[in-house]
């Protein structure tokens, strides 16, 4: 199977996931992480089975993929979403240093059926919306606020990511 036949074999695993997640229960969003050597690990959207924010689809994926390599990176690996991942999933999908990143619906198929991510996206693209959320530095009441990071260089068994 040539390249784009593999990444359409996998986008339609991936709305194959979502839409069963869906009578399961969970949202419209399934994802899969396959690794350089092959190996699949599927996630789908259990937000609100779960109550956690963070069980997106292609969160639960990486999680999954990342457990069963038995480490936190992906390199090498690719994801294929159902869906155009969110801020979220796609700062994991850096954090795991996943190699390309596939997705079949857009923001806007989401934003139609009423998953609209638009003002996350506008959150990181512009100052004006950070009102959604402000976010601000302050100094710690007591130490120093680097402490931590002084602690991690002076670290000589740690294991660096």
């Amino acid at each position: 199977m040539d390249e784009s036949q593999r990444i359409a074999h996998y986008l339609a695993k991936a709305v194959e996931l979502a839409t069963d997640n869906v009578r399961n229960n969970g949202g419209p969003f399934g994802a899969i992480v396959v690794t350089e050597d092959g190996r699949e690990f599927v996630g789908v959207n259990r937000v609100t089975a779960n109550l956690d924010p963070t069980a997106h689809a292609e969160v639960t994926a990486i999680r999954n993929a990342c457990q069963g390599i038995g480490d936190f990176d992906l390199s090498g690996a690719t994801l294929y979403s159902s869906c155009e991942p969110c801020p979220m999933c796609l700062a994991s999908s850096l954090w795991a240093r996943v190699g390309h990143v596939y997705f079949a619906a857009d923001r806007q198929d989401a934003a139609d059926a009423g998953f609209d991510d638009a003002l996350f996206y506008q959150y990181f693209d512009s100052p004006e919306h950070r009102n959604l959320m402000p976010v601000a530095q302050l100094p710690p009441g007591t130490g120093s606020a680097v402490d931590p990071f002084n602690q991690w260089r002076a670290t000589a068994n740690k294991t660096v990511y």
